[in-house]
């Protein structure tokens, strides 16, 4: 009977609905780690942050060559997005698949990110992370590669000329 009591009174332990994959083709890339979406419905275009990720900023070291490795990936490609809510700046959060492949996962692989800090938590991507850096790849070859947040805190922001590409 307890159990029962238990069960009825804590629905938050029920399984929430996954939202919907959004399928669509990427129309553009403004960084490492947010793109826009165009639905395949016809739908507008989405503005996209990369779940899990982050990526440098376009103005400090490896920030063009994070950019140019996620166009070269899904530029004009169809994707599916797994949708995860929103930022703070009105931006999709979510996961992206070119076919099989975990578009997020991949930059981490590929040294291109950093699997995104949470408090506590090193991300979803954190041996991913480990993984790049003992093999040096990507913004990891040459050492010294900060996080975007620290980047920030030391350098401000990039301007509008450092986004515009």
């Amino acid at each position: 009977m307890c159990l029962l009591c238990a069960l009825t009174v804590a629905p938050s332990f029920a399984k929430q609905p996954t939202p919907a994959a959004i399928e669509g083709t990427v129309q553009r890339v403004v960084d490492g780690d947010s793109l826009w979406v165009k639905p395949t419905d016809g739908g507008e275009a989405l503005h996209v942050r990369l779940l899990g990720i982050d990526a440098p900023e376009i103005c400090q070291a490896w920030g063009l060559e994070a950019r140019q490795a996620l166009l070269d990936l899904v530029l004009n490609q169809p994707v599916s997005l797994r949708p995860a809510g929103r930022d703070t700046y009105g931006r999709m959060l979510g996961t992206l698949y070119l076919d099989t492949l975990n578009v997020n996962k991949t930059l981490v692989q590929e040294g291109h990110a950093w699997s995104a800090r949470y408090r506590d938590d090193k991300g979803p991507y954190v041996a991913d992370e480990r993984m790049a850096k003992a093999l040096s790849r990507g913004l990891n070859r040459a050492g010294g590669a900060i996080v975007p947040g620290e980047f920030r805190r030391s350098h401000g922001a990039c301007s509008n000329e450092d986004v515009a590409a």
